[in-house]
């Protein structure tokens, strides 16, 4: 059955190990010089303050030298869709072509029975579809750390934004660390037991990608701040426009002050008596030829705060831990359903 099995995967998993190691060539080809360019930038040797502006200068000269943000965004977005075509490809198809060509007939009047037969096709493919995952989010890593460096260097206010965004941030906390082991699970176990309700492959793969695309955009706005208890701060006094970064805009802060790194998941401007303020007052911004005021002086005088709520940057692996957990619990019980649906299906 093992034999069986790795001989009916065997076309996915050419494809998979071949684009695998394009991906890796390009990458082989490209670090030794972006590691090159990093040691050459002073980052190494800086110490305190002047460590944000040589970050700064790294990152804005890889900005314009073709082909890193390219290859950068290309890691980023690969890691992010391979576990939905994971789960379009390898899981939507496993039973439901099998019984959309009644194929099943086959292998279940012999021996094998259909417990043994999901068992060894969802191990080892499920196996096959982490290591796959697993491997092109290591390697990329390995490439990116010169870039994980130094943004971790420059502080709150990025200098490039193709290379935007702190270990928290929703794009590159999704595609580092240990989280796509449990993406991939779960596209894998997800594409297998939407085909075995829905007997067909093509609309099973349709199914597969909304749920886990749903799934995605659930998880890093909905569930994810809310993992573990987020901490919250008020920020005041004159200095409030610059200490918690206010855009005036919209009276959002972009800096949690002394937590570099923090992820802000929700943040806005309070009175002195704890109503939210939506405006900034008419006074701090009078209209020309008036010389506008210091706006963080101004907001200030009148009692107005910023209320951050945040996750610090500490918390990035617990969360990493507690997200894979959570995908990889939601894996075995849909490997339960495909078992029960299995059961039930009629020969």
């Amino acid at each position: 059955m093992i034999r069986f099995t790795w001989l009916q995967f065997r076309p996915q998993a050419i494809v998979a190990l071949t684009a695998l190691f394009a991906f890796a060539i390009v990458l082989v080809v490209t670090g030794p010089h972006l590691a090159g360019l990093y040691a050459s930038s002073g980052i190494t040797a800086c110490h305190g303050g002047t460590c944000a502006t040589v970050a700064g200068g790294f990152l804005s000269r890889l900005a314009i030298t073709s082909p890193y943000p390219i290859v950068y965004e290309l890691g980023i977005g690969l890691i992010l869709a391979v576990p939905a075509i994971i789960g379009i490809f390898w899981g939507a198809p496993l039973i439901a072509r099998e019984l959309e060509n009644r194929t099943f007939a086959l292998a279940w009047t012999q021996s094998i029975t259909r417990t043994r037969w999901l068992v060894v096709k969802l191990v080892l493919i499920g196996l096959a579809a982490m290591a796959v995952t697993e491997a092109l989010s290591l390697s990329y890593a390995w490439w990116a750390n010169p870039i994980s460096k130094a943004i971790g260097l420059q502080g709150p206010y990025p200098v490039a934004s193709e290379f935007g965004g702190n270990r928290l941030s929703l794009v590159i906390f999704a595609s580092h660390g240990i989280t796509p082991l449990g993406y991939a699970a779960f596209g894998f176990v997800l594409g297998t037991a939407t085909g075995a309700f829905i007997r067909r492959a093509v609309p099973a793969m349709a199914v597969t990608l909304a749920i886990f695309a749903a799934a995605q955009v659930a998880m890093p706005l909905w569930v994810r701040p809310h993992l573990i208890p987020p901490d919250r701060t008020v920020v005041s006094g004159p200095s409030l426009v610059t200490s918690a970064g206010v855009n005036l805009g919209n009276l959002t802060a972009t800096i949690v002050p002394g937590q570099p790194g923090a992820w802000i998941t929700s943040s806005g401007a309070i009175a002195s008596g704890g109503q939210r303020v939506s405006t900034v007052p008419a006074a701090c911004v009078p209209p020309p030829p008036a010389k506008p005021p210091d706006p963080g002086r101004c907001l200030g005088s009148r009692g107005i705060r910023e209320a951050i709520t945040y996750q610090p940057a500490s918390r990035y692996w617990p969360l990493q831990w507690i997200e894979t957990g959570i995908f990889l619990a939601l894996s075995l019980a849909l490997a339960g359903v495909c078992f029960w649906r299995l059961g039930r299906s009629r020969t």
